[in-house]
């Protein structure tokens, strides 16, 4: 789709946006958003993207779909805007972060701060139908979001993947290890965060890599 995203992704995904399954995708994506109310809307589709410029790339943190109620999803995985109440999982990851650096818990739930030190949050499926999860998926993003993971991987080096639950930690085939820090953990929502996600430290051990590889390391 022609919604603006950071030149530097332009050129490092040219090739994927001149696909045929980049094409139908796009057909797809405009006819969702103007038949039916789709998030998150248009205008922060590539939110992640245009804060988080491929050099830029320190961490990248998966998640699988957007926020499907509305005011919740703006572009970034697991982030809310201001005002908008704290979902269970994003809970969860600040409850972690609390018990991993001691920090407290934010006022608000807009990662955007992350999103501007080079943390790169990500959603496999980067639109969904309102109050339909998984509305959108299999229709070509995994596709193209896979290739994003996978040129990360080959154009930068030492970036942290944080990958919680299952569903992400399938992703680390595409990833070269021997370059980059792979973090697994189980996924933050409240189903799961008790197997393991709390105590995992990905917080401290995200930052702990990146200085000793010569980055600044991330205010969580």
């Amino acid at each position: 789709m022609e919604v603006k995203i950071d030149p530097s992704w332009k050129v490092a995904l040219n090739q994927v946006f001149e696909q045929r399954f980049y094409e139908n995708l796009d057909a797809f994506v405009r006819d969702e958003y103007a038949s039916t109310k789709v998030y998150p809307p248009a205008n922060e589709l590539f939110n992640s993207f245009n804060h988080c410029p491929i050099n830029s790339v320190k961490v990248v943190i998966l998640g699988q779909d957007p926020y499907h109620g509305p005011g919740q999803a703006h572009g970034l995985s697991f982030s809310v805007k201001p005002g908008v109440p704290f979902p269970p999982s994003l809970k969860n990851i600040f409850k972690e972060i609390e018990s991993d650096l001691g920090k407290p818990i934010p006022a608000n739930g807009d990662l955007t701060r992350w999103a501007d030190q080079g943390v790169f949050l990500l959603n496999a499926t980067l639109t969904v139908r309102a109050h339909e999860a998984g509305s959108h998926q299999k229709k070509g993003w995994e596709e193209f979001t896979d290739e994003v993971i996978r040129t990360i991987s080959e154009q930068r080096e030492h970036v942290v993947f944080l990958l919680w639950g299952a569903y992400a930690q399938k992703k680390s085939a595409l990833i070269d290890g021997s370059r980059h820090l792979v973090l697994k953990a189980p996924h933050p929502s409240p189903l799961s965060s008790y197997r393991g996600f709390f105590g995992c430290k990905h917080f401290s051990k995200a930052n702990d890599y990146l200085a000793v590889n010569g980055i600044t390391p991330i205010e969580w």
